[in-house]
């Protein structure tokens, strides 16, 4: 898609145009994420951030078969707490 162009209107608003509201699955009433990228704005759905932020923590989930650390730290905390 190419760049589009909008206004800043009264108190702040900025007009996202349908097609790019389209585009992104945006509904009135959504949540979105605002970030300033040095002198850009990126704009995000929640979902789409909460997306992301899984695609970046899938490195670090657990294999098949291997526990959470948080188990072990919970075990290690009964155990600890059984022979006080």
């Amino acid at each position: 898609m190419t760049a589009v162009t909008t206004k800043l209107v009264e108190g702040g608003r900025m007009i996202i145009p349908a097609e790019i509201r389209r585009l992104m699955k945006l509904q009135k009433g959504d949540t979105l994420l605002l970030e300033l990228v040095g002198e850009e704005l990126r704009v995000r759905s929640r979902l789409a951030a909460i997306r992301e932020m899984q695609e970046r923590m899938k490195p670090y989930r657990p294999k098949p078969g291997e526990s959470l650390v948080s188990d072990e730290l919970i075990a290690e905390r009964r155990a600890a707490a059984e022979n006080e």
